[in-house]
């Protein structure tokens, strides 16, 4: 059975669905359902994945390979010790690139 982990926020709580058993709950309330409080705020525990997002496009995004889009995409898991963290899909990390390149505008094969 899953459990749930109550985050706090600025502006009131979200409530995420957990694996059972995860380390790191300050409290543990039981009784109609099973609820955790997170050891620290929801916003503070996203920061770590904004920060890794950062540094994956902003390495991505130098040197001479200059996509017109760039996506970067990955998932996050949030864990009551450690806060979000990028989940794994079996054994490994999961993160997926997409960098797309639009067609010459028109005229551009005349100019060649």
């Amino acid at each position: 059975m899953n459990e749930l982990v109550r985050w706090t926020t600025r502006g009131g709580t979200v409530i995420v669905e957990s694996d059972d058993r995860e380390p790191g709950f300050s409290s543990v309330s039981r009784g109609e359902g099973i609820v955790h409080e997170a050891q620290a705020r929801f916003e503070d525990a996203l920061k770590n994945v904004r920060d890794a997002a950062e540094a994956a496009l902003e390495t991505l995004r130098g040197g001479a390979v200059k996509p017109d889009l760039l996506e970067l995409e990955f998932g996050v898991k949030l864990n009551a010790a450690a806060g979000a963290v990028i989940a794994k899909t079996s054994v490994e990390g999961h993160l997926k690139v997409k960098m797309t390149w639009g067609e010459a505008g028109p005229g551009a094969a005349d100019e060649e």
